[in-house]
């Protein structure tokens, strides 16, 4: 059996190693995440564009202080615009000016850190391209679902859902598109953008800077997978486990009763010529009366004409055996022959025929001797061929 277990702990730590491995590609995967900053390192190219309200009558300002390290920019917002607006926009794509629709569908949060000169309320939004409205270099029919986020003079940390922001309902009445309408995709985007809001001050000087922006996504596929993988291999090593130490079980059980039918009397008498009287007699006796539950030393040194001490002496330099011990081994040696050839074979009828009087305590004997109940040795037995009948 050790060798069989040492294959099996071999196993168990390769598998504990596969899946060690298995599970950090899987984690990785399903974490997955892309830094805009710095933006000479980031996977996905973009460029910084400015935009404000002069479009439509404003005067609002906003100037870029950097954008390689950090979004830092200043905007100012003039009342005298309907709808005063400053904001600094992440247009993806690799030459100036080129509208490049990427896929953020494996993303579903922003994050980053942000600090403001003053308090402010800031928004936050995305240009998306709806198959069914949006033309591609007409940014005003991108869909552009927004929300708002705080902005202090000391640096807080800011999370955004990407997947649960609202459309303006202005976007709805332009394009006669239904409100029911409020799902959009993501995997066509221009454009992120960081501006002020409705809230913002007017012509107040505003200083915002945003540090650590990462875009995070959670693909629970491959967490599914390593699910099903590791169900699948773990499976397949209890699977295979059980079978072998099955297997394995019966294997040093068959040897074990082989090793043992030489010290087994009845089997001794037939092969071996006698080598005294006194030998021959006692393994006769024991041989023949090894099933009677009332068998015991002193019954026996009285029916044979030898002492106690002469019975135990024999049987310790000839089998390495004291009475008890060499009895045992007759009963549980024949018990576990009729066990493996008896198709109908009753455990407490086979401990009563062997010699045991208490079932409870054939058990535990048998247990000790083939390391399994009587019931589980049968149970293995029938699993396999059954040994040849002596």
């Amino acid at each position: 059996m050790q060798e069989f277990y040492n294959r099996a702990l071999l196993g168990l730590l390769c598998l504990l190693v596969a899946s060690g491995l298995v599970g950090y590609l899987c984690v990785e995967n399903t974490f997955t995440r892309v830094e805009l900053l710095p933006m000479s390192k980031s996977s996905l190219p973009w460029q910084s564009v400015s935009q404000t309200d002069v479009t439509n009558g404003g005067n609002s300002t906003l100037t870029i202080a950097d954008d390689k390290f950090s979004l830092n920019f200043n905007f100012t917002l003039s009342p005298q615009g309907q709808y005063p607006f400053a904001a600094l926009n992440v247009l993806f794509g690799n030459q100036p000016g080129e509208i490049g629709l990427v896929d953020l569908s494996q993303y579903d949060r922003i994050s980053f850190n942000a600090k403001c000169s003053a308090p402010n309320t800031l928004s936050f939004f995305m240009f998306t391209f709806d198959e069914q409205v949006s033309q591609l270099n007409d940014f005003v029919s991108y869909r552009t679902p927004e929300t708002y986020f705080s902005c202090h003079e000391n640096w807080t940390p800011i999370e955004l859902d990407l997947t649960r922001m609202d459309t303006p309902q202005w976007w709805f009445d332009m394009f006669k598109v239904d409100l029911s309408r409020k799902e959009y995709k993501l995997d066509k985007v221009a454009k992120l953008s960081f501006g002020s809001s409705f809230q913002s001050p007017k012509n107040v000087d505003t200083n915002v800077q945003l540090s650590e922006v990462v875009l995070v996504g959670r693909n629970w596929f491959y967490l599914y997978l390593f699910g099903s993988l590791m169900l699948l291999l773990w499976g397949s090593y209890v699977i295979w486990f059980f079978r072998q130490h099955t297997q394995t079980l019966v294997h040093e059980l068959k040897n074990k009763i082989q090793r043992d039918r030489p010290l087994v009397a009845y089997q001794q008498l037939s092969v071996e010529p006698l080598r005294d009287k006194d030998r021959s007699a006692i393994l006769h006796f024991m041989a023949t009366q090894y099933a009677d539950p009332e068998l015991g030393l002193d019954g026996m040194a009285t029916s044979i004409g030898i002492s106690r001490t002469k019975i135990n002496d024999i049987l310790k330099s000839e089998l390495g055996f004291t009475f008890t011990g060499y009895l045992n081994k007759l009963r549980l040696t024949e018990a576990a022959r009729l066990l493996a050839q008896e198709d109908e074979a009753n455990i407490a009828e086979i401990a009563y025929s062997v010699g045991y009087k208490n079932v409870s305590y054939f058990n535990k004997l048998f247990k000790e001797e083939y390391s399994c109940t009587p019931k589980t040795y049968k149970t293995l037995c029938d699993k396999t061929d059954k040994p040849t009948s002596t």
